[in-house]
């Protein structure tokens, strides 16, 4: 058996598709893209936070991290 993935252009040719299933020569599957799922995260992600850090904030949170990590050893 092999798998192919298609984009229809036409509408009608989902009746021609609809029509070979009728006929049992081939099974259709809808198939989510991974890559829209992502893009669709990254733009909630992006929507939620609606200022960006300040140069100074980002700095606070640098300095945190270096310090946590320095103190461990």
């Amino acid at each position: 058996m092999e798998t192919y993935q298609i984009e229809l252009l036409e509408p009608k040719a989902k009746k021609l598709l609809q029509e070979l299933v009728n006929l049992k020569l081939i099974k259709v599957s809808t198939v989510t893209s991974p890559k829209n799922e992502f893009k669709e995260l990254l733009a909630k992600i992006r929507n939620k936070k609606t200022t960006l850090p300040t140069l100074e904030e980002i700095t606070k949170e640098v300095e945190l991290v270096r310090q946590k990590r320095y103190d461990k050893t």
